[in-house]
């Protein structure tokens, strides 16, 4: 269903045209100072004047915006004829469309390169390589702009500004430039709209242009050779983060065809690196490499570099880490070097880099002593919902968005190492580990599960990524931002269900002995219990005949239902949930209120993280 738009109010107007006329959210006091000499901005033109279309704003509200937003979310039949068109490598069209919506915008292609473009994809890790690569540059006083995806709470946060999402008025104006332009120009392709992603795209190349920022760092959406960002044309560098199997229908069934995919971000002439990868994977983005012309490096350990005298730490947990700081720690050195930093002397690329490749492996670059600016933005840098630690009195939260294979098994790592640490600490209390899991997509849950197996959790626990079941009827109380269309709610529930049957096949409970609200088994192969609709609660959980099985599984038909019953009212900075709290089975309910400590991992997707962030922390919503 589209979203109606309000009408244009003419007062609103002028306020963001005196703003277009002020240029809001400047440098800021000291930046051309601290970038030093060594640093020109280029400044090509680029038209940055309201067009016709602006001047028939709608009002200028954020949330106003966000329904407009919602209404290019592409729906589940379209999403599958995409996956089919995309199985039969016709997805050459995509960047000639992205190429026709970029200029129906205003802008053209060309008017990228001016923006010393930092581009990273990977299966894993390239969020926080592109986070460490932000505090990095931001540290040496340069004006960043780093476009990621998905967001957790705003979608605003897709677009950064010197670390920070960009402000509401900021992303509403140039929405509205960005939105009217398309919309006026749609009899050219037929009255298309660019899809939800293509759009946000789009709308962070003209933000970043306007706000004439020193550089972008753009993560890839999806596989590389196709995705939207791929229409960049001379980055100053290119980084592959760790390979694994992630969007097989979109991007093939293994490591090799999925390699092939993100070597497609390689250009010409640009020095590209990546971290160690698997023989097969790596042999392939080799020989991407070597036809595209590209020169493609292997990232030493970071125990290869040094510092004189600081201490080298990281400000993201996790062993995993360490590969993403290094491969920053290179794209940084790269575009440094490339804008003739004193620090760094002129990267010269060798005329024959293709014979320096060996038994498919590329060379390895040379770890060098770190700088100030280095050492302090590895330190410092923050990147919610991944390897996030939330203390609340004896309720803990362990947030981690892992959804891939490879990433579930850093997260375990992680979350074991950590919550051992925690439990000794509390001493002889009893100790409870509750697992909160949902999936999205095509990923196979049952595979994710098994690995967190060996973390022993006294409960599971399941939900959709909704942040309340009143979110379906009051929107705007729960958050426009994440709002999905491309899936039903019916769809939400079943994956949960699906989920939970593989997480009871794999801790041996049978589906017979589920228990209803009312304590009565539940007959044949019922899988969820339906009151009135499915407005109303829906639980599932463990009988008290199987009391020899430790863990206990439950299905929650929201985010909020799920914390309110694991946390059993500890936290008291989890508001309370908007619809009804659900009638809950007490079987568990005494261990959870009598535990010195309750363990949350809340992993498997990170929109579950972000519904979860939305609700435990207030002022991401601001």
């Amino acid at each position: 269903m589209m979203a109606r738009l309000p009408r244009a109010v003419p007062a609103a107007w002028l306020k963001v045209h005196r703003s277009l006329q002020s240029g809001v959210e400047g440098k800021g006091a000291g930046h051309g100072a601290n970038a030093g000499a060594w640093w020109w901005r280029r400044r090509r033109s680029y038209n940055t004047a309201p067009t016709k279309a602006a001047l028939r704003l709608p009002r200028m509200e954020y949330q106003d915006a966000i329904m407009a937003l919602n209404t290019l979310q592409t729906n589940a039949s379209t999403l599958e004829q995409i996956r089919r068109e995309q199985q039969l490598g016709r997805t050459k069209g995509t960047l000639e469309a992205m190429k026709s919506f970029v200029h129906r915008a205003g802008m053209k292609i060309e008017d990228f390169d001016q923006l010393a473009i930092i581009h990273v994809t990977g299966t894993k890790g390239k969020g926080s390589t592109c986070a460490f690569c932000e505090k990095i540059l931001h540290e040496y006083g340069l004006k960043t702009g780093f476009y990621s995806s998905p967001h957790l709470v705003q979608v605003r946060e897709r677009i950064r500004i010197n670390g920070k999402p960009i402000s509401r008025e900021l992303f509403t104006k140039y929405f509205w430039q960005v939105y009217n332009r398309l919309d006026e120009t749609k009899d050219i392709d037929a009255g298309a709209m660019p899809a939800y992603f293509r759009f946000l795209t789009i709308l962070a190349f003209h933000i970043f242009l306007h706000e004439k920022v020193d550089l972008a760092i753009i993560e890839v959406g999806i596989g590389g050779a196709y995705d939207c960002t791929n229409i960049i044309r001379r980055p100053v560098v290119c980084g592959v983060s760790s390979l694994g199997i992630d969007h097989v229908s979109i991007l093939g069934d293994t490591m090799e065809k999925i390699a092939w995919q993100k070597g497609g971000i390689f250009k010409p002439g640009v020095p590209a690196f990546t971290v160690s990868q698997p023989s097969g994977p790596m042999s392939v983005l080799v020989e991407r490499a070597k036809e595209i012309g590209c020169f493609l490096q292997l990232c030493p350990d970071l125990e290869d570099f040094w510092s004189e005298g600081e201490r080298l730490s990281l400000g993201l947990a996790g062993e995993h880490q360490k590969s993403n700081a290094s491969l920053a720690l290179q794209l940084c050195r790269t575009w440094l070097q490339h804008h003739n930093h004193p620090d760094f002397p002129p990267f010269q690329q060798p005329l024959d880099f293709a014979e320096r490749y060996e038994m498919q492996q590329p060379p390895i670059s040379s770890g060098f002593c770190l700088t100030t600016p280095m050492i302090n933005g590895l330190r410092d840098t923050k990147w919610l919902g991944r390897s996030q630690i939330l203390k609340r009195g004896p309720v803990t939260y362990y947030i981690d968005g892992a959804h891939t294979i490879g990433s579930i098994k850093a997260c375990v790592k992680w979350f074991q190492e950590h919550s051992l640490k925690e439990a000794k600490a509390v001493g002889s209390g009893p100790v409870v580990r509750v697992l909160l899991f949902n999936t999205t997509g095509d990923r196979d849950a049952a595979a994710l599960l098994k690995l967190l197996m060996p973390c022993q959790f006294d409960f599971a626990v399941f939900c959709p990524n909704l942040l309340d079941m009143a979110q379906n009827l009051n929107a705007a109380k729960c958050g426009l931002d994440q709002k999905n269309y491309t899936v039903s709610l019916e769809n939400m529930l079943s994956r949960c269900l699906d989920n939970h049957r593989a997480w009871c096949k794999l801790t041996e409970v049978k589906h017979d002995n589920l228990w209803n609200l009312t304590g009565s088994t539940l007959e044949g192969s019922t899988t969820f219990v339906k009151r009135g609709g499915l407005d109303e609660e829906m639980l599932l959980l463990r009988g008290p005949e199987c009391e020899h099985i430790t863990t206990r599984a439950l299905v929650f038909p929201c985010i909020n239902n799920g914390l309110q019953w694991i946390t059993q009212g500890r936290d008291s900075d989890l508001q309370p949930s908007l619809a009804k709290p659900p009638n809950v089975h007490p079987a568990g309910v005494a261990a959870l209120k009598e535990a010195s400590s309750i363990q949350i991992l809340i992993t498997g997707s990170l929109h579950l993280v972000g519904g979860c962030l939305k609700l435990l922390d207030q002022s991401l919503s601001q």
